[in-house]
């Protein structure tokens, strides 16, 4: 016969007066975390107490009960009860549940105090969700539900976000198939259909960070910190209806405007106002867009301007500012940083002095009945106005064989936007799909050698010492060797233009940086030519160094250009070879000039072949398995996601001895000249 299952009693429960209760010596939690004993009281205070006490009896010395009973398990619900008691809100005898185990129990205090703390599971954050979620619909507000529970209100409105997450992914998460994190992510977004095609790319990935999720779910929008946002202002994108999606869990810089076509609407109506404006002044003409291509103003002539003399109080108030910023230079010279509020100070006071020392310009008005201007914006999102160029149609009759300014930045003032040959196409040039390695289209790598060549530049003009001595080279080569027409230094020096390019190269690092160098040149030029030999004999060897190498730069030529014929071939060739040990010299590092693949600057323009090679180089085998069965259309833009910060580099962009980039999990990527492939640890 089967014995009988011996069935448990439960310990009894009695009301028991506060007064009548002390806090166990038993009671293993020490450390103090997580809610305090004042929001805990704040809490019985509202809702009463939600769980009883477990207490014990208190024997005297003989082993009798004495009437009072202490807490093993519930130490911190006893002290915020004595908290509300010390605040009278609780009267000292009030009754308090408990459970009671007996006198002489078998199962120690310790351990039923550890058991209460270790036993408890911490709610799961998606049912937090579903019951703020139930409390909000409930007709409590984001705000009493955050006072309720002792959170910021921005945690409810993190929770509550999740709302807008497909309930297929809600489900996923449930059964522990995707993180938190990741869950958060896929929050920025409220198309539930394409968080779903997002879950889907990236659940076959080894990459499943947030960061790819939330960029895989924005790649159809504009950032806020864009410079179109910058010239707009938000608040008029908003004011006109514009939705914007927002990340509650992370910073989002102003987050992000799912509605380009209407930003780019404001953007040109806020230029046009700007052009009528430019217009009024008495200029010919007057032209407007978002930016100019690569070397718009290389046929134009420039009128020249008179700046505005500054007053007796601006010259006054000139003189204070720089004074005031030389005390307080002098004063802090052996600091090692300066105070925040002098720091501050002193950023106010080079603003003030910007101002007053960047005059306007006047113009006759003769001179500007055959000018015009240009209106664009500039990278930073400010207004760009280019005024005083001439069309050649314009010209007078006797400069019409004058040259162009020698310090013309070849259209760096621009942004992007590229010239096509005549009667090409940027479909034609879309090369032909093959299974091998086909070579890349001469357009294609007269581009990718035209980013080198400005990074090139900017490099070198950087370097006096290699500028100087490149061009000794060039010179003495010249002089006792007669070898010329294979040079990548052009040393008479002229400026070798770059008109077929990537749109992302006017706005470049190595753009911004020769075009804030050359600036800071014709600023400081004397305005009368003749006094040019004067100024130039006065510099410092500093100064002169830095001119030097500044002027070279234009000259330098690392461009691949299409050859007919064995003669041709042969100077590109050597002229390239010179270009790489530049290169090399000067530590001319792509990545850090900041070129990186795109669709648009090399993966859309190359077979998938290509593509696969890069992935593969970058990123290892695996990642470019994952891409191999995709047609070309979907293929380039998941490329371009892979290979963002990985430090890869086309091979024509790749300097000897420079190292590149870590390449992910891939390894770190061996940027040499002329190698076949990168190698991948």
């Amino acid at each position: 016969m089967a014995s009988a299952i011996q069935k448990i009693v439960l310990n009894a429960s009695r009301d028991i007066p506060f007064n009548k209760l002390v806090l166990s010596q038993s009671n293993v939690r020490r450390v103090k975390a997580g809610l305090s004993i004042e929001e805990l009281a704040a809490d019985i205070e509202r809702r009463g107490l939600l769980q009883s006490l477990n207490v014990r009896p208190v024997l005297n010395g003989e082993g009798v009960e004495t009437g009072a009973y202490e807490v093993p398990a519930g130490g911190r619900r006893f002290r915020a009860l004595e908290l509300l008691v010390k605040q009278k809100k609780l009267a000292k005898t009030a009754s308090v549940p408990c459970v009671v185990r007996e006198a002489g129990s078998a199962i120690l205090a310790e351990d039923d105090s550890l058991a209460e703390n270790v036993q408890r599971l911490a709610l799961h954050p998606l049912d937090q969700f579903r019951a703020f979620r139930d409390m909000l619909e409930k007709g409590m507000s984001e705000e009493e539900i955050a006072a309720a529970f002792f959170v910021v209100p921005t945690v409810v409105k993190q929770r509550l976000r999740l709302m807008t997450v497909s309930d297929k992914l809600l489900e996923i998460y449930e059964q522990d198939g995707m993180k938190l994190d990741q869950l958060m992510a896929f929050s920025i977004s409220d198309d539930h259909t394409r968080q779903e095609q997002v879950w889907e790319i990236i659940a076959q990935s080894h990459n499943r960070e947030p960061y790819l999720i939330r960029r895989m779910l924005t790649e159809k929008t504009v950032r806020a910190s864009d410079r179109r946002v910058r010239f707009v202002g938000l608040d008029a994108y908003l004011a006109a209806g514009g939705p914007v999606m927002r990340d509650l869990f992370e910073a989002d810089d102003g987050g992000w405007l799912k509605d380009p076509t209407l930003l780019d609407q404001l953007v040109m109506e806020k230029l046009q106002a700007a052009a009528e404006q430019v217009r009024a002044e008495g200029w010919k003409w007057v032209e407007t867009a978002l930016s100019f291509p690569w070397g718009h103003t290389r046929h134009y002539a420039e009128i020249d301007g008179v700046s505005v003399v500054i007053s007796e109080e601006g010259a006054a108030r000139l003189s204070v500012l720089h004074s005031e910023q030389e005390t307080i230079e002098a004063e802090y010279a052996q600091a090692d940083e300066f105070p925040e509020k002098i720091d501050a100070r002193l950023g106010e006071i080079e603003q003030a002095i910007e101002a007053l020392e960047e005059r306007p310009v006047s113009f006759d008005p003769a001179d500007m009945a055959r000018a015009g201007a240009f209106v664009s914006l500039d990278p930073d999102g400010a207004l760009l106005v280019e005024r005083g160029f001439v069309r050649p149609e314009d010209m007078p009759l006797e400069s019409e064989d004058v040259a162009s300014d020698g310090y013309a930045m070849d259209g760096i003032e621009g942004d992007d936007g590229r010239d096509e040959p005549e009667g090409m196409t940027s479909h034609e040039i879309e090369p032909e799909e093959e299974d091998g390695l086909k070579p890349l289209p001469d357009r294609l790598l007269t581009e990718l050698t035209a980013w080198r060549t400005l990074a090139l530049r900017d490099a070198f003009a950087a370097n006096p010492h290699i500028a100087l001595t490149e061009l000794l080279h060039t010179l003495v080569r010249d002089l006792y060797w007669q070898v010329s027409g294979v040079d990548c230094l052009e040393a008479y020096v002229r400026e070798i233009s770059l008109p077929v390019h990537s749109p992302d190269m006017p706005g470049s690092l190595p753009a911004h940086a020769l075009r804030q160098r050359n600036e800071g040149w014709k600023h400081d030029l004397p305005e009368d030519e003749d006094a040019l030999w004067q100024w130039l004999d006065g510099l410092d060897n500093t100064s002169r160094l830095a001119l030097l190498a500044h002027c070279l730069s234009f000259g330098v030529n690392a461009l691949h250009e299409s050859s007919h014929g064995p003669s041709l071939a042969r100077s590109v060739r050597e002229r390239l070879a010179r270009a790489g040990r530049l290169a090399t010299a000067l530590r001319l590092d792509l990545v850090e000039a900041g070129w990186q693949p795109t669709v648009e600057n090399y993966l859309g323009r190359v077979t998938k072949a290509r593509i696969l090679e890069a992935v593969r180089e970058a990123r290892g085998n695996e990642a470019a398995d994952r891409i191999a069965h995709m047609k070309k259309g979907d293929m380039a833009p998941a490329a371009e996601r892979l290979l963002d910060g990985s430090g890869w580099l086309p091979e024509a962009l790749r300097t000897r001895n420079v190292a590149g980039r870590s390449a992910g999990e891939a390894g770190t990527a061996d940027m040499s000249d002329n190698s076949d492939a990168l190698a991948a640890e």
